[in-house]
């Protein structure tokens, strides 16, 4: 009784933990990427982007720093949702933990690139180089990090893929929240194949976007919400 009680215990901060992780990933993505990244990266334009990022350096460092938190947080929830979800599935739930620590070293790699735009930018008063090559160096590294990001992403669908089928295999969490990120996990996978394999067909990308828009955004955050608010309250055995 006492070992159950303290399995139980465990549980229950995995599950805060892992919820509060999740919403602040969320923030820390929205501010990095949406905020940041969408207002200085101008993709194909190596010149205004370098202008708009030396121009607001502090900002850009900022958004490194974002991703940072995003890639901790990633561990973070790695062993979190390993905790939660073993009770039902326990070599799924490590082959999902094993899967998001891939991405989330996919992540780090992406991240170095954009170190290496910090350094670009930050010194252009005393490049090595032309500031026409400075420039296109800084956008291939902008362009390394979404394209090595991209692919890290169909490998957090797959994770996603898993989380969502052990979800749907418990008796206790709500049903709706497992379709969800499903449904982002086939978004997550679909989306980024075709941004890694199927790059010129842009308009498909787009209508693929709006198409998994809520469940990619929904899917993964209301299960953070709900792990906080009511998991590891019940017995999550299947």
């Amino acid at each position: 009784m006492s070992t159950s009680i303290q399995e139980h215990c465990y549980e229950r901060k995995a599950a805060v933990s892992t919820g509060i992780t999740l919403i602040i990933m969320a923030l820390a993505a929205f501010f990095s990427y949406s905020y940041i990244h969408g207002k200085l990266v101008v993709p194909g334009d190596a010149s205004t982007t370098f202008n708009q990022i030396t121009a607001s350096y502090g900002l850009f460092k900022a958004e490194i720093l974002g991703w940072v938190i995003i890639l901790i947080s990633d561990v973070v929830v790695s062993w979190g949702l390993y905790i939660f979800l073993k009770p039902i599935r326990k070599n799924l739930s490590l082959l999902g933990a094993c899967l998001r620590l891939t991405y989330s070293s996919l992540l780090g790699i992406a991240i170095l690139n954009l170190l290496n735009v910090m350094l670009l930018t930050g010194n252009s008063d005393q490049a090595l180089l032309p500031i026409e090559q400075t420039q296109a160096l800084m956008l291939l590294c902008l362009e390394a990090f979404e394209r090595i990001w991209s692919v890290g992403l169909i490998v957090f669908g797959a994770h996603l893929l898993i989380v969502g089928y052990v979800a749907l295999k418990s008796n206790r969490i709500p049903k709706t929240i497992s379709i969800l990120v499903l449904l982002a996990a086939v978004g997550y996978i679909v989306i980024h194949l075709c941004k890694t394999f199927l790059s010129p067909y842009d308009a498909l990308i787009t209508v693929l976007q709006m198409v998994f828009a809520i469940p990619m955004v929904a899917g993964e955050l209301g299960l953070g919400i709900w792990m906080l608010i009511k998991g590891g309250t019940q017995s999550q055995r299947a």
